[in-house]
C-alpha cells in the first residue's frame, strides 16, 4: 500500500485484494463441476502448472492471473474467466429475440444485442403455409413481404460464426414473426438458460424468453402453420389480458433491477406475489425491493426443501 501527496490531498493507492488460490482446481471436462471461486483483475486464479491459459487470465511469474472481475471456469485443463457482466455472446441452441435491422441478398440482419448482427439466411426460414423447398429467385424478391426492417422475430442459433457473429434460423413453427405483446429488455447474464424458453403461464399469457436479454410478453403462444407471416394486427386483446401483461412486464423489469435471474418460475412467484399491489406500484422503488426480496426467500426456500 503506497501513499502519495498531490497538491495537499492525500491518496492511498492499493493494489486489488488478494485471494488465495487453490493449490489446484479439480480436472474434469463438465462445465458444471467448474470451480466457483469469484476473481477480480488481479487475482491469481492457479498457482500450478500444468493449466492452459483461457480467455480472461494471463501468466505472470508462472501463476495465472485474472484479467476480468467474474468466476473461474475450468474444462479439463483450460481455465477461463467469465465475466459478470457482458454482451450476449451467443450459443448453439440458444433461443434469441430479435429485430431485423436490414434486408440483403438472401439474407435477413437481425439485431440480438451481441456485438455484430446476426443473419438468418433465406434458406433458413419456413415459407408462408410451412412449405418446405428450394427457394426461388421469386422467393429472393418477395424478402421483404416475409420480413421486413422493424419486425420482431423469435429465432433459434444455429451457427456461431469465427468472428462471433451468430447465424440464425426459423425452420420450426415455434418461431418466425411475433406480433402483438410487449416487449422487455434486460442483462443478457440475467438470463437463465433452461430446456424450454417458451412458457404459457397459468395467469393466462404467454413469453418467451429470449438468451440474449430479450423477453417477449404475448396473449398466447401460436404455432401458425404460415409460420407467423400473416399477422392479425387488427384483433383486440381484452382489458383483463393487457392487465396481466402488464403486470408481467413490470415484474420483469424489477428482477432485473435487482439483478435477480429471470426465468420462469421467478417470473410467475414475482407476478403472484404481486397480487396485492396494482401493477403502477411496480415502479415504485420500496414496492420493486420488496418484491424481488420475497422472491429470493421463496426461491431459496422451494431448493431448500428440494434438498431434504
Amino acid at each position: 500500500r503506497n501513499m502519495a501527496t498531490l497538491a495537499g490531498i492525500r491518496v492511498d493507492i492499493s493494489s486489488p485484494p488478494s485471494s488465495a488460490a487453490p493449490a489446484a482446481l479439480e480436472l474434469s471436462g463438465d462445465r458444471d463441476n467448474a470451480s466457483d471461486q469469484f476473481v477480480i483483475p488481479g487475482n491469481a486464479v492457479s498457482t500450478t502448472t500444468g493449466f492452459m491459459r483461457g480467455h480472461g487470465t494471463f501468466t505472470r511469474d508462472g501463476e495465472l492471473i485474472a484479467t476480468l472481475a467474474g468466476s473461474v471456469q475450468q474444462v479439463n485443463r483450460l481455465i477461463t474467466v467469465k465475466p459478470v457482466k457482458s454482451r450476449y455472446n451467443g450459443e448453439v441452441g440458444d433461443v434469441v429475440v430479435g429485430r431485423v435491422v436490414d434486408v440483403q441478398q438472401k439474407r435477413w440482419k437481425v439485431d440480438t444485442s451481441s456485438r455484430l448482427d446476426s443473419s438468418l439466411l433465406l434458406s433458413s426460414v419456413n415459407l408462408p403455409g410451412g412449405e418446405l423447398r428450394r427457394k426461388s429467385v421469386e422467393d429472393e424478391l418477395m424478402m421483404r413481404d416475409y420480413l421486413k426492417e422493424g419486425d420482431l422475430i423469435s429465432a433459434e442459433v444455429q451457427q456461431v460464426q469465427h468472428d462471433g457473429s451468430l447465424q440464425l434460423h426459423t425452420r420450426n413453427l415455434k418461431y418466425g414473426k411475433l406480433a402483438q405483446g410487449i416487449s422487455v429488455q434486460v442483462p443478457s447474464y440475467l438470463i437463465k438458460r433452461r430446456k424450454a424458453h417458451f412458457h404459457s403461464l397459468p395467469c393466462g399469457a404467454a413469453v418467451v424468453i429470449g438468451c440474449n436479454g430479450h423477453v417477449w410478453i404475448a396473449p398466447e403462444l401460436r404455432e401458425d402453420a404460415d409460420g407467423g407471416y400473416n399477422q392479425d394486427l387488427e384483433e383486440v386483446i381484452s382489458l383483463e389480458t393487457r392487465s396481466i401483461m402488464a403486470r408481467l412486464s413490470g415484474c420483469v423489469r424489477l428482477l432485473a433491477a435487482h439483478c435477480v435471474a429471470i426465468y420462469d418460475t421467478t417470473i410467475m412467484a414475482a407476478f403472484e406475489l404481486s397480487a396485492n399491489h396494482k401493477a403502477s406500484d411496480l415502479l415504485n422503488a420500496a414496492v420493486a425491493t420488496e418484491i424481488a426480496s420475497l422472491v429470493v426467500r421463496k426461491i431459496r426456500a422451494e431448493a431448500t426443501e428440494e434438498e431434504l
